[in-house]
């Protein structure tokens, strides 16, 4: 029986935002789910792109190259890239030892990257005890 990936994203816009859901374990052989959604980030060119990672488990150096891509691009193109959460423990980690993730807005609610909420005052959406280094 052939290998199939079980990692899965869906896009939708709600409240003028482009909402990106991530499932699953992303690692090369998922190299190309997220790149599409930035495409489609690009040609919307929406002001906020919320990209919701409260379903994915895993993500290794080409998830993180994915993610800081769409930084990247979302930065020139004067838009915001907002990550919700709650984060799962491997993908803070991986945030965390790579030291990227204060470079990241990220909302503890798909509420709160919309605009319904503030997001927290040191811009991370993960609690102390989680694996995020303290504040």
């Amino acid at each position: 029986m052939p290998w199939r990936s079980q990692a899965r994203v869906h896009m939708r816009r709600e409240q003028g935002a482009l909402v990106v859901t991530a499932y699953g374990d992303f690692d090369t052989d998922e190299g190309d789910l997220l790149p599409a959604a930035w495409s489609e980030a690009e040609q919307q060119a929406l002001p906020v792109t919320v990209l919701d990672l409260s379903g994915v488990t895993f993500g290794d150096s080409s998830f993180l190259d994915a993610l800081l891509r769409a930084r990247l691009m979302h930065l020139a193109a004067g838009r915001r890239l907002v990550l919700v959460g709650p984060l799962q423990q491997a993908v803070i980690t991986l945030l965390t030892v790579t030291q990227v993730l204060e470079h990241f807005d990220i909302a503890d609610t798909l509420d709160q990257a919309l605009g319904g909420e503030p997001l927290p005052d040191d811009g991370v959406g993960v609690s102390p005890g989680d694996g995020a280094p303290p504040p």
